[in-house]
């Protein structure tokens, strides 16, 4: 097909040069984007770390500076063994949750995964908010948690638990996947030869499932490292570099010093993000074409150790629910527990987060529509057409760039970028277009990702037939790879909407009043003491995110039966 389209006639190719040129100047389009809202921000915040207050250059003694500060040293550490510690917790306890939901026959394995997912739904720091009320000084179980020796959930304690029970499910997601996979054949031939369930699972599952069980620890350690709601909430006085950049630029103005601490955690980021693109490059397929499904086999005491094992698991998840539910409902706690509304009231109305809920809806929204759109026809055109091998490479770049940037520094790169007088976008500051375009860069690589592996499963015969038949490609975009392809624009419209109305660190500093987000609501209302209405507006945040999980599944299912018939036999 190929040696046919090289030989077509220079007519043919004359008339689809216009639409080859419409298609890269497009890629040009989007390169221009992710430049600007992008890689120029993270420059900023570059250029910001080697500059003193006035403008000058100072080289590294902003560094050197920072290195001399024993207090802000403190916070680097803290950073790294607390996050150590997260993922030395979760990432067993996820792999013992997957491996029960993938390798067992234990009973309802769909409503012990929803509720492992839970989390997704909130903001990471509603798990801190639970906590509060479990252990804080006042929580139910204060005295208990005293008689293990501990004496305060504040601090590193309570950021490890919190960040445990938050970042689970992202780990969960991953290793369901690493364990979803596996060659029945190899376990057949380990039966055959008597081999212990114990030898099977250090001989086959683990190696198996090594490469899985790497991005997983690498994702939670970088979520741990870079989540700033989490350590603002629950933190007291233990410093991280997360609260640090917000202290210092928020705090004393220091934007030198937020730069470099911007930069700081910038690095174990990257450095996660570096590895596991090196580990995925070397992961072999674990289902060649002739291997035989794994189906596991029952059996009675492994399988109630595996629902024993998940119904605790799912009980920890619930227990962090329920009590950020029961704390918004009751009158005042803990001296008058009578169920009222009065937290979301004055949330919604007094407090006028009903403002900042209206704007987290439009800001999610705008985030699902604008982000999908950049995301399908970016892959598209990166994939499917032709011509400018260079700036496809760029593209490709910045598209996976954004999994290495913490949110908390993307924020920091546009107030160094965007506030800036002399940029012609300094229009868009504190602006809600702003924080929608913010949001949808942060979470652009999932999408992106998601997007290519759908694209790749398709075959370029399509395009080469088109291209034949003299058929453009942007119409054989519209009548053939986008109703192929509309699933995953589901999938990839949800992903946004919900991290979009969870989010917090990439927008905490690009608010105004005017454009309040629910999620920064919380921040504040924590701030000035007032925890029941945070809980409540924690809780309706999860809300509207479970009831758009709903409408995306149902969106979903009615776009299967009107563009995947030809899937039906």
């Amino acid at each position: 097909m190929a040696a046919v389209l090289r030989r077509q006639p220079a007519a043919l190719r004359l008339k689809l040069h216009w639409s080859d040129r419409a298609a890269q100047a497009a890629i040009v389009a989007i390169l221009a984007v992710l430049v600007a809202f992008l890689a120029l921000p993270l420059l900023a915040i570059l250029r910001q770390a080697v500059e003193d207050d006035t403008g000058r250059f100072v080289g590294a003694a902003n560094f050197v500076s920072y290195a001399r500060t024993p207090a802000l040293l403190q916070s680097v550490w803290n950073s790294l063994w607390v996050s150590a510690t997260v993922t030395a917790i979760v990432v067993p306890l996820a792999f013992g949750f997957a491996y029960a939901l993938t390798r067992s026959c234990m009973p309802a394995k769909g409503l012990f995964r929803g509720i492992a997912l839970v989390p997704l739904l909130a903001p990471s720091l509603l798990s801190a908010l639970s906590l509060l009320y479990w252990f804080g000084n006042q929580g139910v179980l204060k005295d208990a948690m005293q008689d293990l020796g501990i004496d305060q959930i504040y601090g590193a304690p309570g950021i490890v638990l919190a960040e445990s029970l938050a970042t689970f499910p992202h780990t969960l997601m991953i290793l369901i996947s690493a364990l979803a996979l596996a060659d029945a054949r190899l376990y057949e031939a380990a039966d055959a030869m008597g081999t212990t369930r114990w030898r099977k699972f250090f001989t086959i599952t683990l190696p198996g499932a090594r490469y899985g069980l790497m991005s997983a620890a690498l994702v939670t350690f970088t979520l741990a490292i870079t989540d700033f709601g989490i350590p603002k909430v629950i933190g007291g006085s233990f410093n991280v570099l997360a609260t640090d950049v917000f202290k210092l630029v928020i705090g004393q103005q220091d934007f030198s010093g937020g730069a470099v601490v911007a930069i700081l955690l910038l690095a174990p980021a990257a450095l996660t993000f570096g590895i596991d693109y090196v580990v995925q490059r070397r992961q072999t397929a674990m289902l060649t074409a002739r291997a035989v499904p794994y189906v596991p086999r029952p059996s009675r005491g492994f399988d109630a150790a595996m629902t024993a094992f998940c119904s605790v698991i799912a009980l920890l998840m619930l227990a962090m629910l329920a009590m950020a539910v029961f704390a918004s409902l009751v009158t005042f706690w803990p001296y008058n527990l009578t169920p009222s509304l009065k937290h979301y009231i004055y949330g919604l109305i007094d407090n006028d987060v009903a403002t900042g809920f209206l704007n987290s809806l439009k800001m999610a929204a705008g985030t699902a529509l604008a982000g999908t759109a950049m995301v399908f026809v970016g892959a598209y055109l990166q994939e499917k057409t032709r011509g400018l091998d260079g700036l496809r490479g760029a593209l490709r770049m910045l598209a996976i760039t954004p999994m290495a940037v913490p949110g908390l520094v993307l924020g920091l790169g546009y107030i160094f970028f965007f506030n800036a007088p002399a940029n012609p976008l300094n229009g868009l500051y504190h602006t809600l277009t702003l924080m929608t375009l913010c949001t949808a860069v942060h979470f652009y690589t999932t999408g992106h990702l998601t997007a290519v592996t759908t694209l790749k499963a398709l075959d370029t015969e399509f395009e080469a037939v088109s291209a034949s038949l003299k058929v453009p490609w942007y119409r054989t975009f519209w009548r053939v790879t986008l109703p192929i392809c509309t699933p995953s624009l589901v999938d990839i419209a949800r992903y946004f909407f919900i991290n979009a109305m969870t989010t917090i660190s990439a927008v905490v500093f690009l608010y105004s009043p005017e454009t309040r987000l629910a999620s920064i609501a919380i921040l504040n209302m924590d701030e000035a003491g007032e925890l029941s209405p945070a809980a409540a507006m924690a809780v309706l945040i999860a809300a509207a995110s479970a009831i758009a999980t709903v409408l995306f599944t149902l969106l979903g299912r009615w776009i299967d039966r009107r563009t995947q018939a030809w899937k039906q036999r």
